[in-house]
């Protein structure tokens, strides 16, 4: 790039660029059921901190067909009321996904965009007689290791490693990893290991005093904690859909 292509971009006054977040996803079975936004409005407020205004994601991907004539408007409007935002939408009755477009919601791809680096180029008719390529070398990234208490408004991220807090975790706080996360004190704030989608990932904590606890996506709030868990070492993990926690 020329030096004056290089200064006409530095004084552009934007800039598009590739970026990816972490975004709820509210998954709808059945939007009829008289008990769908009692329960959706009591989550909510379980964690008020941690839902409210919160972009999402529509999941209408388990939606039957015979829903397909769902009112999208009125559904989004109570969906908003319950002080979410929803966003975009994944799947549905075409009926549905049409609604939910004319409503300026964004069909969302269904499984995880790829950088636009990485972006697979068009195959070969003899693609077979090319040997596939070696899958690259794995990159060893060391645990991010946080020594002082994280305090009420705070916010840790350990990118695509482990994140170790020897202190202990303040209500309010936040601390995030692509990788595991350990705890050696009080887990107070709010804890969401596997951001990016690992799946394997745990959390792991001396004691269990959690607001909200997260394992790629997949979130458990504090009054959902079996009160023998509290304030006990335990680990938090993902098997067959769902949150576990189990003592150590």
């Amino acid at each position: 790039m020329s030096n004056a292509n290089h200064a006409a971009e530095r004084d552009a006054p934007f800039q598009l660029r590739g970026n990816s977040f972490t975004m709820m996803v509210l998954k709808v079975f059945n939007p009829a059921s008289p008990s769908f936004f009692s329960q959706l409005g009591g989550k909510v407020r379980q964690a008020p901190n941690f839902f409210r205004h919160a972009p999402v994601v529509l999941d209408f991907d388990d939606l039957p067909e015979a829903m397909a004539d769902l009112d999208v408007g009125a559904f989004v409007t109570a969906v908003r009321e319950h002080h979410l935002r929803p966003i975009g939408f994944v799947g549905g009755p075409r009926a549905v996904q049409d609604a939910a477009s004319a409503l300026g919601l964004v069909p969302m791809p269904t499984g995880r965009a790829a950088p636009i680096g990485n972006a697979r180029p068009n195959v070969p008719l003899n693609s077979a007689l090319i040997a596939p390529p070696a899958p690259p070398e794995p990159v060893y990234r060391p645990a991010l290791v946080v020594s002082d208490p994280v305090r009420s408004g705070q916010q840790v991220y350990a990118e695509k490693c482990d994140l170790i807090v020897t202190a202990s975790v303040s209500h309010g706080a936040e601390i995030l990893a692509d990788g595991n996360i350990h705890v050696y004190g009080a887990l107070r704030g709010r804890a969401l290991a596997g951001i990016s989608g690992e799946a394997s990932a745990r959390i792991f904590c001396q004691s269990l005093e959690a607001e909200v606890v997260s394992i790629a996506g997949l979130y458990r709030v504090s009054e959902d904690f079996d009160t023998s868990w509290t304030k006990k070492p335990v680990q938090v993990r993902l098997k067959d859909g769902f949150l576990h926690v189990d003592p150590l």
